[in-house]
């Protein structure tokens, strides 16, 4: 499946929790996209609506939607596979069944997920690649939207954050000139002010203590 360049860490220093985490879990909450199309009901054993986070770093905010939203279902992409790890343990500690986890870049599952299968999907706190040279590397780029454009229903939502102003700028600026969304803020606040119904992330808690301003952009899916 393997047929584009990724730039991020794979892996840091396991501990023994995590090894144990990977060894005991894997198995009922991995993904394995053999198939052409993903079958979300056959996966969840549901019809819940589908939501995708798009590297969840240490899965907290992934493990607070689930927990919160339980007539929902979550699908996690996360290269990283310690945070994979995290985010196992937080599924088995909190008993969530309804996340289950894709250990790679997005972008190759993307093909598998059907048109309009998605209520919604999250970028929180992305690597911001801040040098232009880097600019190519980050996330939201023209073809990803079109991407998600293609898999999240009309009506359905897309969730953007950071604390970087360049990583802001890029998803902002990527976000609104795309034909497929449309930003939901009406007043400063709305995008200064962490949406209630959303987590903390230990990303944001960084931020606070470095005094970075976080902000949240929220948008939705245009009706075709």
């Amino acid at each position: 499946m393997r047929t584009i360049k990724s730039y991020v860490k794979r892996k840091g220093r396991i501990t023994d929790g995590q090894n144990l985490a990977i060894k005991n879990l894997w198995s009922k909450y991995g993904v394995d996209f053999k198939k052409e199309i993903l079958d979300f009901p056959s996966l969840f054993c549901n019809e819940n609506p589908i939501y995708l986070e798009i590297g969840f770093g240490g899965g907290e905010h992934l493990a607070g939607l689930a927990a919160a939203m339980p007539d929902c279902d979550f699908i996690g992409a996360e290269p990283f596979i310690n945070g994979v790890a995290s985010l196992l343990r937080h599924i088995d500690e909190q008993q969530l069944g309804n996340i289950r986890i894709w250990p790679d870049d997005v972008r190759l599952i993307l093909p598998n997920i059907d048109t309009a299968s998605l209520a919604g999907a999250f970028i929180m706190f992305p690597d911001p690649w801040p040098k232009r040279r880097h600019a190519g590397r980050r996330i939201l780029q023209p073809a990803f939207l079109d991407q998600l454009a293609t898999i999240i229903r009309p009506g359905g939502k897309l969730v953007l954050a950071s604390d970087d102003p360049t990583a802001k700028s890029w998803l902002l600026q990527a976000a609104i000139a795309h034909f497929g969304f449309v930003w939901t803020a009406q007043r400063p606040e709305d995008w200064r002010q962490r949406p209630a119904d959303l987590p903390e992330t230990r990303y944001m808690k960084k931020a606070e203590r470095a005094e970075r301003q976080s902000s949240w952009f929220q948008f939705r899916r245009c009706e075709d």
